[in-house]
């Protein structure tokens, strides 16, 4: 087909890019259902144990053994990366989870009281977007100790600003909405309000906002992980696993660093190409 023929016919070219585009969503939905899958089944698909060393195995390459080979102390890099699923894919969730249910509340009361509420919770959100996620990380580290929960809640303070911001911006259009005064003027209450009413009318657009995050808080994890913040061994959670493998890196061994950075790669472009296409289609208000 030439290029002329493609401009006599703008509707096939369209029909072209929504075929692609439905193929690659539907691909990227594949990838994060094995992902689950992965975190859920774990047990009943992984080889072998994934902290049972091999020392027989040790840095083997891919084979029928072993099919994504072996790491530093021989164990499977297919069975790490498979039960790896569920602490990572949950990691994400517990941050979004605990950031979420922050920045809601901070934004939904921002937009509600506005004035001086506003302003102070809006200076409150801009302090803590002076932050990097990783200061919040150091700082509960100093007080708790390293660990998961550790990184889940110090990163989690480093997305509630971001929540909160977009929260305040949709909860704004929201409440400028007729519906809203009228229900004001029956006597319905500010809580049962935005309780009743308000916050169900911005979940659509909030969970679309938030599946495009998750992929962003998986990274975010996967960093902290790496740099020995959050999970510790012989956690199989693949940003620790890429730091493990580190050692293998040097001597000529790249699959027990690269395979877990790889599915940590494919498992966030996946989600950013489902969160937008979803924060595409909720995100339409009427």
């Amino acid at each position: 087909m030439t290029i002329d023929s493609l401009r006599s016919h703008p509707t096939a070219s369209a029909g072209g890019r929504r075929r692609g585009s439905r193929w690659t969503f539907g691909v990227c939905v594949g990838i994060l259902a094995v992902a689950v899958a992965a975190a859920v089944f774990a047990p009943l698909v992984a080889p072998y144990e994934p902290d049972d060393p091999d020392f027989s195995a040790i840095w083997a390459l891919p084979s029928s053994a072993h099919w994504l080979g072996a790491d530093q102390l021989g164990r499977d890099i297919l069975s790490r990366v498979i039960h790896g699923a569920r602490p990572s894919l949950l990691g994400a969730i517990a941050l979004l989870a605990f950031a979420t249910a922050l920045g809601v509340l901070i934004g939904v009361i921002a937009a509600w009281r506005r004035g001086w509420v506003d302003t102070v919770l809006a200076r409150v959100t801009d302090v803590m977007f002076a932050f990097p996620g990783l200061l919040f990380v150091v700082l509960i580290i100093a007080v708790f100790d390293r660990g998961s929960a550790t990184a889940v809640i110090g990163m989690g303070l480093a997305f509630a600003p971001v929540i909160a911001k977009f929260t305040r911006a949709i909860a704004l259009e929201e409440l400028a909405r007729p519906y809203v005064d009228a229900y004001r003027l029956q006597g319905v209450g500010g809580v049962q309000l935005l309780g009743r009413y308000v916050l169900p009318n911005l979940l659509p657009t909030l969970v679309g906002y938030l599946v495009v995050l998750f992929g962003e808080g998986l990274m975010s994890l996967a960093a902290l992980n790496f740099l020995g913040f959050g999970a510790q061994p012989p956690s199989s959670e693949w940003g620790l696993m890429v730091q493990e493998g580190r050692a293998g890196v040097i001597q000529g061994f790249f699959g027990p660093a690269i395979i877990p950075g790889l599915t940590i790669a494919i498992v966030v472009v996946a989600t950013n190409v489902v969160g937008v296409r979803l924060s595409d289609k909720l995100a339409v208000r009427t």
